[in-house]
């Protein structure tokens, strides 16, 4: 196949900075701060352009800072990308907080806002600035400069974790895949490697969590707020939900997610022969089956994902030609890489960057076209007027992957030849969703717990992990013997660690996912072109309008869940 020319996007012309203007230190940046703070608005256009001006110089910093994390992850082990890093959050960052506050009170004050806020998209962009307006304090600068030198840890102490199979050394996500093995002794050997692993930075890691719960509760009280999940709800624009309806959430997929996942644990049981299924027994094919291997390296899976993409939609297909032509994908796990998957948007040139840890399974495929899905997003966005436009609230932006990932399913035989393997591919991915909804319930109530209750040690934590953990697992599950392991399984779930409440979105947006698939699998055309139209409108609508655009609802509901995975089970069947 002759690889199609690709049009690598050049960036925006700048309209307010020199075209060569880099970002190396605060003092750099300061005069353009200043301009738009001193800056004389007399009409509606000139506060058009003092926003757009604005924009420019938000782009500008966060591609900066975004090239920041992105070397820092990908090289943990780096001294230089770590400084780089560093540099940014503690002596470029806290200068720009309290000016970004000055900017926003200028807006709100100028006597032209309310003619613009009749205009669509600046609506919610002032709802949003008005609500950091409110939530800012001065006192909290330093505070947030500590917490974030404090999760960088987080990815040094992870990225540096691997254990030894057989005199070879392998990253944890290196060594999981063998937990797909069909030896059940070499899957529980495994296993004691890669917890026993974890356990050594168990106290480190602890400790890590501890100062960040301190600093966190101190930040929301600064604001006035009774716990910092009060204030993490109003600083992530969470108007169209609260607390209570994520207690309505848990408790649904509690009675009615839960007695589906025993049924398909009872189910891997019997059919492995077992007297008891053990934490090692989770990853295996059920049929013990060996493991499905997708692709071989991560160069098959980008051009198989590419084509997966194109047959969809041409122009999904040259999103990631783009990426890759331009070296925006990291795909691979190696020693030094910190753990997980993002996409990372860089707000000046438009065309995110992709980092992950693939081995060859699955997950690792499915990975991909989840943050493809981000990615697809970020292109979809990338001629917003403003830069407030593009960054969509976590609802939204996980509604994009996440519906990826089945729309999708479709185009697998580029990966799976054999039509058995095919199958079982899907029947994977569809019982994953069924296992995603209770472990996102899972880490977000542990979350309300933990900052509802500050004050907690560990062994108190402990205790109500695993208790929150037991009303989202199965009741086939044996843990009798790994207690230690269950313990501080929360641990590996970064977020906790990096962005806390970014949780409860996954199964929102899993829910709205399984809805634009259902649209897709009734009229492929209808459906793929509500879900495009929904991404094309950034955040210039509110979360239910957007899902609307898609023809589908911002609802989870117990009679919405029970609906959606109603479907999943059909589909399920019918594999």
């Amino acid at each position: 196949m002759s690889e199609q020319t690709v049009q690598v996007p050049a960036r925006p012309e700048r309209k307010f900075l020199p075209e060569n203007f880099k970002v190396e230190s605060w003092e750099g940046l300061k005069p353009y701060f200043d301009d738009l703070l001193n800056r004389d608005i007399s009409d509606k256009s000139e506060l058009r352009k003092w926003l757009q001006d604005r924009s420019e110089l938000e782009s500008v910093i966060s591609e900066d800072a975004g090239w920041r994390y992105i070397r820092m992850t990908r090289f943990t082990d780096n001294e230089e990308y770590n400084k780089s890093y560093i540099d940014f959050v503690q002596n470029i960052q806290p200068h720009i907080a309290p000016y970004s506050d000055s900017l926003n009170k200028k807006v709100v004050d100028s006597p032209f806002v309310a003619e613009l806020e009749a205009q669509p998209g600046f609506d919610i962009m002032l709802r949003e600035i008005r609500k950091d307006i409110e939530i800012f304090r001065e006192e909290n600068i330093p505070l947030f400069t500590e917490i974030q030198t404090l999760t960088q840890k987080y990815g040094q102490i992870s990225g540096a974790m691997t254990v030894d199979v057989d005199g070879k050394e392998l990253t944890l996500q290196q060594a999981g895949v063998m937990l797909q093995e069909t030896d059940r002794d070499l899957r529980e050997r495994i296993y004691f490697k890669i917890a026993g692993r974890r356990i050594e930075d168990k106290d480190k890691l602890d400790d890590l969590f501890n100062q960040l719960i301190g600093l966190r509760t101190q930040v929301a009280r600064n604001s006035g707020f009774d716990n910092f999940r009060d204030y993490m709800f109003r600083a992530m624009g969470r108007f169209d939900y609260s607390p209570e309806d994520c207690f309505n959430f848990h408790d649904s997929v509690k009675d009615e997610i839960v007695p589906m996942l025993s049924a398909l644990a009872q189910k891997r049981k019997e059919k492995l022969g077992l007297d008891e299924l053990k934490p090692w027994d989770k990853a295996v094919d059920p049929e013990n089956l060996p493991p499905l291997k997708p692709f071989k390296d991560s160069k098959e899976l980008t051009e198989k994902t590419i084509r997966a993409f194109s047959n969809l939609d041409p122009f999904l297909g040259e999103c990631l030609r783009i990426m890759r032509e331009m070296g925006h994908l990291d795909l691979e796990s190696r020693k030094g890489k910190a753990p997980g998957g993002y996409n990372y948007p860089l707000s000046e040139i438009g065309v995110p960057f992709i980092f992950m840890n693939a081995t060859s399974t699955l997950r690792d495929l499915v990975t991909l076209l989840h943050e493809g899905g981000h990615a697809v997003h970020s292109f979809l966005t990338r001629d917003l007027e403003l830069t407030d436009f593009k960054h969509t609230p976590s609802e939204v932006a996980e509604l994009a992957s996440m519906s990826m990932e089945l729309i999708s399913m479709d185009q697998w035989h580029l990966f799976f030849e054999n039509e058995n393997d095919l199958k079982r591919a899907k029947q994977e991915h569809l019982e994953q969703i069924i296992e995603t909804l209770p472990w996102v319930a899972t880490i977000d109530k542990f979350q309300h717990w933990i900052y509802e209750n500050p004050g907690h040690d560990v062994a108190e934590r402990t205790t109500a992990w695993n208790a929150i953990f037991a009303d989202f697992t199965d009741t086939v599950t044996s843990w009798e013997g790994q207690e230690k392991f269950r313990d501080n399984l929360w641990q590996k779930q970064l977020h906790l660690y990096e962005v806390p409440f970014y949780y409860i979105e996954y199964g929102m947006a899993q829910l709205g996912a399984v809805a634009v698939w259902k649209n897709f699998r009734e009229n492929p055309e209808k459906g793929l072109a509500g879900y495009l139209n929904a991404l094309k409108l950034g955040y210039t609508k509110s979360i239910p309008d957007v899902y609307a655009a898609a023809d589908i609802r911002f609802d989870f509901s117990r009679n919405y869940i029970r609906e959606l995975m109603s479907f999943v089970r059909e589909e399920l069947d019918k594999l």
